[in-house]
């Protein structure tokens, strides 16, 4: 089982490991910091340093371990102690990102609840987009909405995790918004919940900034009407 530092602290940008296994392009670390890919974020980039210094190009999460899809892993033996830093830029662009999806999330459940949910999201390095199955949703709502949502971000409410037992997180209405999330709930004993104070709880797995002024201002960057039932709008942040 890897020991998933960036759970634990996501502004964590550099640590030390150990290779415990690997295999062709994977290196196998006792602990990591790079998140891998899932839930929309997409997984970090950065260095494993020893005898050489060795880019990290992809990280999948395989069960209870993560694998470091390397460029070259010659001199990656196991039993190795290895530094390892993260593409902090990259990093933190995401994690702003993910945290406006919550945001906008939280208002649009806060408002219009009654009118229609998010279905789905995706981050990007420079934007991310929602999608919505909400009929009423137009480009003036979204800017609506965007509106409402900047006005969050200047608060700064505090953005905190926590874990839950699978019988406390099913007794939360609404903390899984999508039909995967829900039976991901489900399945699982523990189930990690991220909450913008004051604002919107709900389960999740990935990396966000500790204050809602961390996010910056979000622009409405685009809408797409794919039917009363698919509506996408897409973000990017100053």
């Amino acid at each position: 089982m890897t020991e998933k530092l960036y759970l634990k602290d996501s502004y964590l940008k550099e640590f030390e490991a150990k290779v415990v296994r690997v295999d062709g392009s994977k290196i196998y670390l006792d602990r990591t910091a790079f998140y891998p890919t899932g839930g929309g974020q997409p997984n970090d980039t950065g260095r494993i340093i020893a005898e050489t210094d060795i880019s990290v190009t992809d990280v999948i999460k395989e069960g209870d371990e993560i694998a470091h899809v390397v460029s070259d892993a010659s001199g990656l033996n196991e039993g190795i102690q290895v530094h390892c830093t993260i593409d902090w830029e990259k990093r933190l662009s995401y994690m702003r990102h993910h945290t406006a999806i919550h945001l906008i999330d939280g208002v649009v459940t806060k408002a219009y609840s009654d009118k229609g949910l998010i279905t789905g999201s995706q981050i990007y390095l420079d934007r991310a987009r929602m999608d919505f199955d909400m009929p009423t949703l137009n480009k003036e709502l979204c800017q609506k909405i965007i509106d409402d949502s900047n006005k969050e971000t200047e608060i700064g409410r505090a953005v905190v995790s926590r874990n839950l037992t699978k019988a406390d997180a099913l007794a939360i209405p609404n903390l899984a918004r999508t039909v995967p999330g829900r039976e991901l709930i489900s399945k699982l004993d523990v189930i990690r919940v991220v909450e913008i104070l004051g604002l919107d709880m709900q389960a999740d797995g990935g990396l966000h900034v500790s204050n809602t002024n961390e996010i910056g201002k979000i622009c409405l960057n685009g809408f797409k009407n794919n039917g009363a039932h698919s509506k996408r709008m897409e973000i990017r942040l100053e």
